[in-house]
């Protein structure tokens, strides 16, 4: 919540301020767990791009875990901050994260290669520059949740047809971090006035972002597994450190 503060980056000039009161702990933080916990989707996202380049996956994977490192690292800025630039550098990622999900899931399917690609660069684009000049409020929720529904129904044909009880494992850890981010989200949001007077904040904005982070983390990694069946690169799911799932897969001595 703002408290009129006057801080290191000035007055609050961002559409949103969340449950949480600003510049508590240091002149250079508005919103100190707001910002700290996109540290954990950052280190996830690593883990994913490093396994992606360690067996050479194609460059979407690779592409896709550097998206939800720059997603992070601009909802870092935009809640450190609380300036509206900074809130664009956040919702403008989120939409081309979207985009490229779902490149990734219709792809294989898409008999002319190049124009799916091509359309969705365009789309992202264009959204960019309109973003940069319009404050979408309500429309870019609506905009961003259609093309998360977009996604559902790829999602689910991926899973029923995934015999694999690891990889179904994945997807359905997905499914339980999207769901309690989105309580998490929900309640933060719809509850701001009746939680500021707790004694304790439950910090549910903060919590969306680690579940959010290990959400995309899970959703990266089925669709690696999905994609090496694919492929007939014969997947397997493993752990790093015993708790981090990644995929292992075998190529054919041709590839």
């Amino acid at each position: 919540m703002a408290d009129g503060i006057s801080s290191f980056w000035g007055p609050v000039t961002s559409t949103h301020e969340w449950c949480e009161p600003n510049y508590v702990y240091s002149s250079y933080i508005a919103e100190f767990f707001n910002t700290m916990s996109n540290v954990p989707g950052i280190i996830l996202a690593l883990i994913g791009l490093v396994n992606s380049l360690r067996q050479r996956f194609e460059k979407r994977f690779s592409i896709l875990h550097i998206s939800n490192m720059i997603l992070s690292i601009g909802s870092i800025l935009y809640h450190a901050t609380l300036q509206r630039l900074q809130q664009q550098g956040d919702e403008t990622p989120m939409v081309w994260e979207m985009l490229l999900y779902i490149y990734i899931l219709y792809s294989p399917d898409w008999h002319y290669r190049s124009t799916m690609p091509t359309f969705l660069f365009l789309y992202g684009a264009v959204f960019a520059v309109a973003h940069s000049q319009l404050r979408f409020d309500i429309g870019f929720k609506m905009h961003y949740l259609l093309l998360c529904f977009l996604c559902i129904p790829r999602m689910y044909k991926y899973y029923i047809y995934t015999d694999n009880k690891s990889a179904k494992r994945l997807a359905k850890v997905y499914v339980a971090t999207l769901s309690a981010g989105s309580l998490c989200w929900l309640v933060d949001r719809l509850f701001c006035k009746d939680i500021s007077r707790w004694f304790f904040n439950p910090q549910g904005h903060a919590m969306w972002h680690v579940f959010m982070g290990f959400n995309s983390y899970y959703a990266n990694t089925f669709l690696m597994f999905c994609r090496a069946q694919q492929l007939g690169w014969d997947p397997k799911v493993k752990h790093f450190l015993g708790i981090f799932p990644y995929v292992n897969i075998q190529k054919p001595k041709a590839q």
